[in-house]
């Protein structure tokens, strides 16, 4: 059996929940980021660095990316701890996706945050 101490939340109902409302909130996301791309079809930088200026736009962004990297992980976690029995290979595999999620959600907030 396969314990629990990298997984994400305190069980499978929260591992479940945060998963889904991630989902959401990344549709919600990806649906705004259509829409406005259809909506401006002569888009350029002055538009586009206008809507990213906004405190608004960048919290919703900043949200969608740790919706991102939780749904990222939780789901890696999942498929790691199933198909990688090896405890040394999975938790190795499991430092790695951690890595790599905590280097592109640092490097996303530093785009979005950023001078």
């Amino acid at each position: 059996m396969v314990t629990n101490i990298t997984s994400f939340g305190r069980s499978g109902l929260s591992d479940w929940l945060i998963q889904r409302a991630s989902a959401i909130i990344l549709a919600l996301y990806t649906l705004f980021i259509v829409a406005y791309l259809l909506f401006n079809p002569d888009l350029d930088y002055a538009t586009w660095h206008g809507l990213f200026a906004q405190t608004w736009m960048r919290i919703f962004s900043l949200l969608a990316f740790v919706s991102l990297a939780a749904h990222a992980w939780i789901g890696l976690w999942t498929v790691t701890t199933d198909y990688l029995k090896a405890t040394a290979i999975r938790v190795g595999v499991q430092t790695f996706i951690i890595l790599a999620i905590f280097v592109f959600l640092v490097w996303g907030i530093q785009v979005l945050w950023g001078a």
